[in-house]
């Protein structure tokens, strides 16, 4: 009975991928003597084919791929001069596959099914953006980013290479394509919403991948296009909600009991971070009216995210040695050194010590203001080193409120 009702829905599924893709073909068939091969009706049955092609088995398959592959030749040599193009043929292919897989793996194909719609329905504006819009140099560093991602990281080590078993080659390289991410991010962003919504939107998404990355990359950012400066301290500081947002998760994963501890001053802290982010954007708002129109360059700097990746090793070394030195006898102060690396890491060190028991929850939140203090003074060196001082500046006080926020609501509580 279930068997059966799998094939009812899979049967389901590719009619409704074939009527989704024949629908576009369809709109775009034409009239006349140049009208296409294939619309919707013609789409639904060779969708349908595939599903029950694949009921039938392998030699099933293979035949109705075979006529599939021939009726797409045939429209093709039929509307070739009209119409070079090969979508409709790959198209009539792709339908007849999608359907033979919505006999095995229903979401899949539907996911897919839907995606191909998408691309099909979307021609306009991709040939726009592919023409008039991505210019060489976004390409470019597109390709060198994926590059990164997909051939540089998987070949790395994953594993130590220090006697403090810290630098990690895949894990900095793998920071190394989130900064040039981040950067790419905030590029997309300002191109398509401009200064204001734009960069503040994804400097909040960077802040989740890594706030002081994302306050490296807007200093970047900053520095090359000065009009932008205020857009950029937006993006900088709206990382901040992100991360005292994940902070909290990160607490809350590891001791619920350190996380109601930690409440109040973490809303103060949230409360912070959205006040002075919301300052910014406003005032990066009135600027933007009178900046200059954003001009294609390039999405990101290779050499700005691995100068970044060389200072976070260094610090990374740093703590090892001070954390080894010390033990946990010095929590507090292998908090502040961990701190000035990742907030979060130096965070969860401390609660599991309290989820474990070997240090009272009360005792938590020293560690844990030191941390975010000695973050926030990593975020102001970073921000100065890669924006210079009038970006700085400019996030410092955003930073200064939110430790000032967590240290009072500690204090009050």
């Amino acid at each position: 009975m279930f068997e059966s009702l799998d094939a009812i829905y899979g049967l389901v599924v590719a009619f409704a991928i074939g009527l989704l893709i024949g629908i576009d073909r369809e709109r775009n068939k034409g009239a006349g003597a140049t009208r296409g091969a294939a619309g919707v009706r013609t789409f639904i049955l060779i969708a349908m084919a595939g599903a029950v092609a694949e009921r039938l088995g392998g030699v099933g398959l293979a035949v109705g791929g075979a006529f599939v592959a021939l009726a797409a030749l045939a429209a093709y040599r039929r509307t070739q001069r009209s119409d070079p193009g090969l979508t409709t043929e790959v198209a009539m292919l792709v339908a007849y596959l999608l359907g033979a897989l919505a006999m095995r793996q229903i979401a899949l194909a539907a996911g897919l099914g839907v995606a191909v719609a998408l691309v099909l329905a979307s021609k306009t504006r991709l040939h726009r953006f592919t023409v008039q819009t991505l210019t060489e140099q976004e390409l470019h560093d597109a390709l060198l980013l994926i590059a990164a991602a997909a051939i540089v990281l998987p070949l790395l080590p994953d594993r130590s290479i220090d006697p403090w078993g810290v630098v990690n080659p895949h894990t900095l390289w793998m920071l190394v394509v989130m900064v040039m991410g981040i950067q790419s991010a905030g590029y997309v962003a300002l191109r398509a919403l401009g200064p204001g919504t734009g960069l503040a939107l994804a400097g909040f998404a960077g802040g989740f991948v890594s706030s002081t990355a994302t306050i490296a990359a807007f200093g970047d950012r900053a520095r090359a296009t000065p009009s932008l400066l205020l857009g950029c301290v937006s993006a900088a500081l709206f990382s901040n909600v992100s991360t005292i947002l994940q902070l909290a998760v990160v607490i809350g994963a590891l001791s619920p009991s350190m996380l109601r501890s930690l409440a109040v001053p973490l809303i103060a802290a949230c409360a912070a971070a959205v006040a002075v982010a919301a300052f910014a954007r406003r005032r990066a708002v009135v600027d933007g009216a009178r900046a200059e129109r954003v001009t294609p360059g390039r999405p990101f700097e290779p050499r700005h995210a691995l100068s970044y990746v060389a200072i976070v090793a260094t610090i990374l070394l740093l703590s090892a040695i001070v954390h080894d030195r010390l033990g946990d006898a010095g929590l507090a102060i292998a908090a502040g050194v961990s701190g000035f690396a990742d907030v979060h890491a130096a965070a969860a060190s401390v609660a599991q010590l309290v989820a474990a028991s070997r240090v009272p929850v009360g005792d938590a939140a020293l560690p844990v203001l030191i941390a975010l203090i000695a973050n926030s003074l990593s975020k102001f060196v970073m921000a100065w080193l890669r924006g210079g001082n009038a970006y700085a500046l400019r996030v410092l006080p955003g930073l200064a409120a939110i430790a000032i926020a967590f240290a009072a609501a500690l204090w009050l509580r």
